[in-house]
């Protein structure tokens, strides 16, 4: 009588592996950006993100036609996840542009859980756990000690000479506010993703129809600012894996994800993003990391530990079920009585499932 709780669990651990493996793809958009240095932001945003969600959008055509009445029932969500969508994109790769991979990407994933938390609780009262709670402070505590270190770091390299470039203290702080937007906008077509597919759309058709309307957002600014682009091979090649890997199969990995965890719990996942972020931008790209840069990388695995963790469940006695008091079918056979008369049971342990922490 217990399956119900061990399939309960099986798809949130799925879920949960899933948007871990999404998080890793998305660390590495930052270090391949500085593949392709003649590329601006936006142009790299706009391409990774556009024809991410375009491609998205094609492959769920037919699910999206299919389940086109209910995505009109919800057209207000829809929309504010792809304005949501178009915007993201450029404030992100902006903040990495401005303040450093490590600093830019740390900021606007590591601000997501707060703002994920706080939408969920106005828009649909949703209460938080004590293990949220916990893993969010170990995680944002960890985000902070990377962004200080980075931001310290870059305050030193820049004293005495004036500089205001990228790297530069002014720098820093524009490109910590845009991670901010970032954060907001991310949190935002996260729970609008999980909110239609809590509506009982199928996550293929809400991340298609979510980011294939923000990929059309995005197109202006992709034909506007995407010349370099077109340069040489491999800026073409950045740009087409930016679309492909992170975006596309990171956003497909983070839909499935979505289908089986909560938005909040999801953006908390995601902080895995910017300590891959900050590991390759050391490893790969030469930035300097100091060592409060580790520690907080450090809090934010544990972070991640705690979120994913096995929930204990309560042992002892099953509770009996509750009497039946109604009165008996006198039409129905006598062979239907246990099944019935086991009904209630169930019930109390189906309950019990999702109850359980």
């Amino acid at each position: 009588m217990r399956r119900p709780a061990r399939r309960a669990a099986g798809p949130a651990g799925v879920g949960a592996a899933c948007v871990l493996l999404a998080s890793v793809l998305w660390g590495t958009t930052g270090t391949a950006a500085t593949f392709a240095p003649a590329v601006g932001p936006l142009a790299i945003g706009a391409v990774a993100m556009g024809l991410g969600g375009l491609l998205q959008a094609l492959v769920a055509a037919s699910r999206i036609r299919r389940e086109a009445v209910v995505l009109r029932t919800r057209t207000g969500v829809v929309l504010l996840g792809a304005l949501s969508v178009g915007v993201y994109p450029l404030a992100f790769y902006s903040s990495m542009h401005l303040a450093g991979v490590a600093v830019g990407t740390v900021v606007s994933i590591g601000s997501a859980p707060l703002a994920s938390a706080l939408i969920e609780r106005l828009a649909d009262g949703r209460r938080l756990t004590r293990r949220w709670t916990a893993a969010a402070a170990l995680g944002l505590s960890g985000t902070v000690l990377v962004c200080a270190a980075q931001a310290w770091d870059a305050g030193s390299a820049h004293a005495g000479t004036g500089a205001a470039g990228a790297g530069s203290p002014g720098a820093t702080v524009l490109g910590v506010a845009l991670g901010l937007v970032a954060g907001l906008t991310y949190a935002l077509y996260s729970w609008a993703a999980h909110r239609l597919i809590g509506a009982g759309v199928t996550s293929g058709a809400a991340m298609g129809t979510v980011f294939g309307l923000g990929g059309l957002l995005l197109m202006p600014v992709l034909l506007a600012t995407g010349a370099p682009l077109l340069d040489s091979w491999s800026n073409a090649a950045v740009g087409l894996y930016m679309a492909l890997v992170p975006m596309f199969t990171g956003y497909v990995l983070f839909g499935w994800g979505l289908a089986h965890v909560p938005a909040s719990t999801a953006t908390t996942l995601s902080l895995l993003e910017p300590a891959v972020a900050a590991v390759l931008a050391v490893l790969v790209v030469g930035e300097r990391l100091p060592l409060p840069g580790w520690a907080g990388i450090t809090l934010v695995v544990a972070c991640l530990a705690v979120l994913t963790a096995p929930g204990r469940r309560p042992r002892g006695p099953r509770p009996p079920a509750a009497p039946d008091t109604t009165a008996p079918d006198t039409t129905a056979p006598d062979s239907a009585t246990p099944d019935t008369a086991a009904a209630p049971a169930d019930g109390a342990v189906l309950a019990g499932a999702r109850e359980a922490p």
